[in-house]
């Protein structure tokens, strides 16, 4: 029997875990093992170089990293931990020979864990256990691994898959161990793991050039630069290649730059091999999941699976009053476009349609929080843009409407359980598993719509006076449950344009909580705050108390106002109807009616009748 060829010195390493697990972190401390010279003094989660990823402390982005041990070349790639950015996960594992799988000792295996084995699993990669953070007080090692062992058998893992080998670490301290009763120094117990449980990559130096694209980036001085696994052959410098569609068309490239990873940095090389992780410019239209091959023999790799989409949003440029005075350097529907058309190309879990003849673009993401994560870069990145509520992408199957439903799991006092269970239960949720923690918190597994769960964490949150640890993973397609509870309440709509004033605000707060403070711009349609009663309110927020030459008793007390709501953005989308847009800008968040008039907000009101 012909065994392939592999190189041995080469493996190919991702990291895979449930959000928070420490995953960057562990790679942190791989990093210092093997060359400490990357880090500035005092710097941390380096893998994590994103702004965004930083202030929320989750990985959202993959990103390689090379580094030698024992003459060996470690390629290692970090993945995100949430289900909203599988599309990540998906890619990364089709680049790599081998996963770490990264369990916290305390926490054990989450919704999140599951998701990343089985993508592991299905492609019948050998998982390494890594039971991280054992350096807690109050770890469990043995019952977490059982708890995996459980979860292998669950996801059925071959007798291979389930010889897994479980090395215990502590990321935030830097070392690893085999063995419990022994205290680890540094990583090389994992490092070891890795040489001699991974397999190296095969790699045919001999066939012609293949190369699977995993992941794109850009640059405005080469271009877009395309980053994968070379399955066979070798590239260099100035070959020419063939950029191999899903529809089997074909397009003639040529290679203008080869880019190997040495620590987290990007070098020129002047070829590349069968086996290594690399970026290749020159390919100026190719895709994800495409194929980078030789003319001679221009053959595809099999292409990239993708989950689909479960939540939709129209986005559309800024139409307020406001516009372009917020900060907003990129202002026009055009540059919406652009920017949308980069992060499809980018990031393939997105999906972009135009609608209204360009006007407004139709964006589909994996979850809530991807799109809430797209939203926010380019508020950053200094686009003003309206959004509409997220709404679930459904599906006909014989007849029947199906929906996206969740796998939920959360963690609570035992004090907040039923509180947390009515409120869940008012949207469709079933629970499926409840018990005690070692914490002497109380865990439910619930499944529920995804459509039920926009907004749900800050409620949660305010029930439980912020101590709710919530996860989620996307479970299956089931037949629609039926319509949700709408918003009680209705809204407090600006009638005229000005600065909020503080007398006017003050007569407000009574009906409601008030969304503004003192000197805000307003423009008319605009939200300024919840109206109790249930209907929508047009106010005037500018009005200013009249002044009289007569002194009153009592009438002069000294204005309170009880301080507006923090306005976010997940908050925004989860408030929203219908009929409403959240405005993002560089400088603020604001509710605004998608008709700004009353006359227009009646007459769509008579024409939807």
């Amino acid at each position: 029997m012909h065994q392939p060829k592999r190189r041995k010195e080469i493996r190919n390493v991702a990291i895979v875990a449930h959000v928070d697990h420490g995953k960057t972190t562990l790679v942190d401390a791989l990093l210092r093992q093997t060359g400490a010279h990357l880090f500035k003094e005092g710097e941390t989660t380096i893998m994590d170089s994103n702004a965004i990823e930083r202030e929320r402390g989750i990985t959202i982005f993959s990103k390689n990293a090379s580094f030698n041990y024992k003459g060996v070349q470690f390629n290692i790639v970090d993945t995100p931990g949430h289900a909203d950015f599988g599309s990540e996960v998906e890619r990364i594992l089709r680049m790599v020979d081998g996963v770490l799988l990264l369990v916290d000792a305390f926490d054990g295996p989450m919704p999140q864990t599951k998701f990343v084995l089985r993508k592991s699993l299905e492609l019948h990669l050998k998982p390494i256990l890594v039971v991280n953070k054992i350096d807690r007080h109050n770890a469990r090692p043995h019952e977490v691994s059982d708890k995996t062992f459980d979860l292998f058998c669950e996801l059925k893992a071959t007798d291979g898959q389930l010889d897994f080998p479980i090395v215990y670490t502590s990321g935030k301290e830097g070392w690893a161990t085999l063995d419990l009763e022994e205290q680890g120094v540094d990583m090389k117990p994992l490092l070891d793991t890795i040489l001699h449980r991974v397999l190296p990559p095969v790699a045919d130096v001999e066939e012609p050039f293949q190369m699977l694209v995993t992941m794109l980036d850009y640059d405005s001085y080469i271009g877009r630069i395309a980053t994968g696994r070379i399955f066979h052959g070798i590239v260099k410098v100035g070959d020419p290649i063939i950029a191999v569609r899903r529809d089997n068309s074909s397009t003639r490239y040529k290679v203008t730059k080869i880019l190997k990873y040495q620590g987290l940095k990007r070098v020129e090389a002047q070829e590349a091999v069968a086996g290594d992780i690399v970026s290749i410019a020159g390919a100026e239209e190719i895709h994800v999941g495409e194929t980078l091959a030789n003319p001679e023999k221009p053959e595809a790799l099999s292409f990239i699976k993708i989950d689909e989409p479960t939540i939709s949003m129209y986005f559309s440029h800024n139409t307020s009053p406001l516009a372009g005075k917020d900060g907003g350097r990129f202002l026009t529907s055009r540059h919406i476009r652009e920017r949308l058309e980069h992060e499809a190309m980018m990031n393939v879990g997105i999906k972009v349609e135009e609608v209204d003849g360009g006007e407004r673009f139709k964006v589909s993401g994996r979850g809530e929080l991807h799109l809430s994560i797209l939203i926010e870069t380019m508020r950053r990145e200094g686009y003003e843009l309206e959004v509409s509520q997220p709404q679930v992408i459904l599906k006909e199957i014989e007849g029947e409407t199906f929906e996206p439903v969740e796998e939920v799991t959360i963690e609570v006092d035992p004090e907040y359980q039923g509180a947390v269970m009515q409120a869940l239960g008012s949207r469709k949720a079933d629970l499926k598993n409840m018990a005690n923690t070692t914490t002497r918190t109380v865990r439910m597994e619930f499944v529920m719509p995804s459509r039920a769960l926009i907004g749900v964490r800050s409620e949660l949150l305010t029930i439980t006076r912020g101590t709710c640890i919530m996860y989620q993973n996307f479970y299956e397609y089931q037949r629609f449950k039926g319509e949700l509870p709408k918003r009680q309440s209705g809204v407090l709509i600006s009638q005229v344009p000005g600065k909020a004033v503080a007398y006017a605000l003050w007569g407000l707060q009574d009906r409601g909580e008030i969304f503004l403070k003192p000197g805000d711009e307003l423009y008319e349609g605009m939200i300024v705050g919840v109206n109790n009663k249930g209907n929508d309110l047009v106010v005037n927020a500018i009005r200013e108390k009249k002044l009289t030459n007569m002194r009153a008793s009592g009438s002069d007390e000294a204005i309170q106002l009880i301080p507006p709501r923090e306005m976010t953005q997940e908050f925004a989308l989860a408030f929203i109807e219908d009929d409403e847009l959240v405005e993002i800008t560089p400088k603020n968040i604001r509710l605004r009616k998608r008709y700004l008039t009353e006359n227009n907000r009646k007459t769509a009101a008579r024409n939807q009748k």
